[in-house]
């Protein structure tokens, strides 16, 4: 409960976020000035976005998405006519929204912005705002008081914007209880299923039907065009296991930094706590302090049994049971009165009442282990490794240029620069244009989309000439030769052959299930039932059972008010279904929690639909024309 990364961990991580955003809104006037010029993306009202501004928010949605998805995110799915519209329509939607701020003179007061900010949990100290904290966090982030307050002004202000159409999306309790019993409404169903396997000594293809399909679809067999190569990689890991650091150089690091090996001071100490936060009544603490102070007494009269008053009386649930035992720790994990007190204290001593923002606490120092440096023989892997990489980088820095070079002027083999860097010259599997690296190792090898794109190039292709070297990562260069080359072909039919006819035999086969699915449906309808119906089962929207999405659409649509009632649909790929509906059940009453919690997401979903609703408006209103030819060009 004292440890104040972990307690604050979260609080930082949030107002880290929020100092962190990007500035997306520069003030009115700089907008109306703006009068467009070559690039411009889109056009709102009198004002344009520019191609910087889309570049920007272009990048910051590739980090965000990459910061989501990890070793997941695929910059190509990104790179997209379609993305980078949307990353326009964000801009345009801001750009509206500010321009219907100042059209209606909304303005976030010097009184709401300082409301705001001193009240982030991160910013204060011992419970009231901390100038030093507030300067200090902004400049971690590179950002001045003046900018951050006027990119937060802007960001309130438009809130107040859209916050006035948001808060319009209500739904009333009679709606919400409705569709709840709805959505409760319960179906006796029973089923009787038609299983495609039962037709399968029925559908005949043939090899006639076969062939028109190949010669209808050729499409569907192509062979793409395909590529063998030989690549070499020059790398700053590669050169890392090239470099030796001399035992000698890793004492001198050592020597000339020891600040960084410094083990702090650790202390360990038990306690005893009497709970009272920092909000409560002022009584409250007044009783929890007067009972803090008759312990202390008692501790005073009999010291030894600190342990077992700590058992006994003691409110901290993580430490009592261990007689008050917190561990060993350094300052900095504890809050700041109770540390200075752990850390004052000597050997043995026991403290008086100290107070911190959970109540009043008797502290008993029982441990000191002196702050030391680490010694040399447990960093030194440590600090070798380091220096490798610092060599690496150097000696890449150095060499990619030299790298370039060669594989341009001895295009006919990499040979000549692999053994001038001591590099493996590596073979690929065959590879088509848009062969996906299938995991990070693959993305610095000849399957990258950069290096695909150069190895089909004509030049390559035509005459079997090096690639340049190709940037695949940060420190890292591919460069690349064809070493076969297989043109776009078809496969025969001889090869598709027996593909072909099973899948046209599927499709024979689902449609002789449909056909006698309906024909039973049509009996059922007409008063013949002589199905081996399955035993009825209850099925709700809220409890669908293992039933298919498509089956409780049909089942939910049809029509009860003549029971039995029937239903027939096709299963993708699973035949085709017949449900008999005996018997229906809806509840008068439902739970008012229930509603209430509808209620809310219902208006949570009319917000959205109004918001958007007003979007549209407001583009409408102001007039916006996108530039969709600029955004073809993704460098822009």
């Amino acid at each position: 409960m004292f440890d104040a990364v972990r307690n604050n961990k979260r609080i930082v991580q949030v107002f880290l976020a929020l100092i962190a955003l990007p500035f997306a809104f520069f003030g009115v006037e700089s907008y109306v000035r703006n009068a467009g010029g070559d690039g411009d993306v889109a056009k709102v009202g009198k004002t344009t976005i520019s191609a910087q501004e889309f570049q920007r928010a272009y990048r910051e949605q590739q980090e965000r998405l990459r910061g989501a998805l990890g070793a997941n995110f695929d910059a190509k799915m990104f790179d997209t006519p379609e993305a980078r519209l949307n990353v326009v329509n964000g801009l345009v939607d801001q750009r509206v929204l500010l321009l219907e701020a100042a059209k209606g003179r909304l303005y976030a007061s010097d009184a709401q912005l300082a409301q705001v900010i001193t009240r982030i949990p991160a910013l204060q100290e011992d419970g009231q705002f901390s100038q030093a904290k507030y300067e200090q966090a902004l400049k971690a982030q590179g950002l001045t008081i003046q900018g951050f307050e006027a990119q937060l002004r802007q960001d309130l202000t438009l809130q107040q914007v859209v916050g006035a159409v948001a808060d319009t999306g209500l739904v009333a309790k009679a709606q919400a209880a409705q569709v709840l019993r709805i959505q409760m409404e319960n179906r006796e169903v029973a089923a009787y299923l038609l299983n495609p396997s039962q037709f399968v000594a029925k559908a005949k293809v043939d090899e006639a039907a076969a062939r028109k399909y190949y010669d209808a679809n050729g499409a569907q067999f192509q062979v793409p065009e395909q590529v063998k190569a030989e690549y070499v990689v020059l790398s700053a890991d590669a050169l890392k296991a090239q470099s030796a650091v001399g035992d000698a150089e890793v004492k001198a690091w050592y020597d000339s930094h020891q600040d960084r090996y410094q083990q702090a001071e650790e202390r360990r100490a038990s306690h005893i706590l009497i709970m009272a936060e920092a909000a409560a009544p002022a009584a409250d603490k007044a009783k929890a302090k007067a009972k803090a102070e008759a312990l202390l007494a008692e501790l005073k009269a009999n010291p030894a049994k600190f342990a077992e008053i700590a058992k006994k009386e003691s409110q901290d649930p993580g430490s009592a049971a261990n007689g008050g035992d917190l561990g060993f720790f350094v300052r900095g994990a504890m809050v700041k009165p109770f540390a200075d007190t752990v850390f004052s204290l000597k050997e043995g001593e026991t403290s008086g009442v100290v107070q911190t923002d959970y109540g009043y606490h008797i502290i008993k120092l029982t441990g000191i282990k002196p702050g030391k440096v680490k010694p040399f023989e447990a960093v030194k892997g440590e600090i070798e490794a380091e220096l490798k990489a610092q060599a690496a980088a150097r000696k890449y820095a150095e060499a990619a240029e030299n790298f370039s070079n060669l594989v341009y002027e001895q295009s006919d083999s990499l040979k000549p620069a692999a053994d001038k860097f001591k590099l493996t010259i590596q073979t690929s599997a065959w590879l088509t244009r848009n062969a996906a690296p299938a995991d990070a190792a693959q993305a610095a090898s000849a399957a990258n989309p950069k290096v695909l794109d150069a190895l089909f190039a004509d030049d390559a292709l035509k005459n079997k000439r090096n690639t340049a070297a190709v940037e695949v990562a940060p420190n890292t260069l591919v460069a690349a030769r064809v070493l076969e080359h297989k043109p776009a072909s078809q496969h025969p039919f001889d090869e598709v052959k027996a593909a072909i006819i099973e899948q046209l035999t599927r499709q024979e086969v689902l449609k002789l299930v449909k056909a006698e699915g309906e024909s039973q449906l049509a009996k059922l309808q007409s008063g013949e039932d002589k199905l081996a119906w399955s035993p009825a089962k209850g099925v709700s929207r809220m409890s669908p059972s293992q039933l298919p999405r498509e089956a409780l659409v049909a089942l939910f649509k049809a029509d009860v008010k003549k029971l039995p009632a029937y239903v027939g649909v096709e299963l993708p790929g699973n035949g085709y279904g017949l449900f008999k509906i005996t018997k229906v059940e809806r509840p008068e009453k439902v739970d008012d929690t229930q509603v209430a919690r509808l209620q809310e997401q219902y208006a949570q979903f009319a917000a959205q639909q109004d918001t958007a609703a007003y979007l549209a408006a407001l583009r409408k209103k102001y007039g916006v024309e996108i530039h969709k030819a600029a955004l073809e060009n993704k460098e822009r």
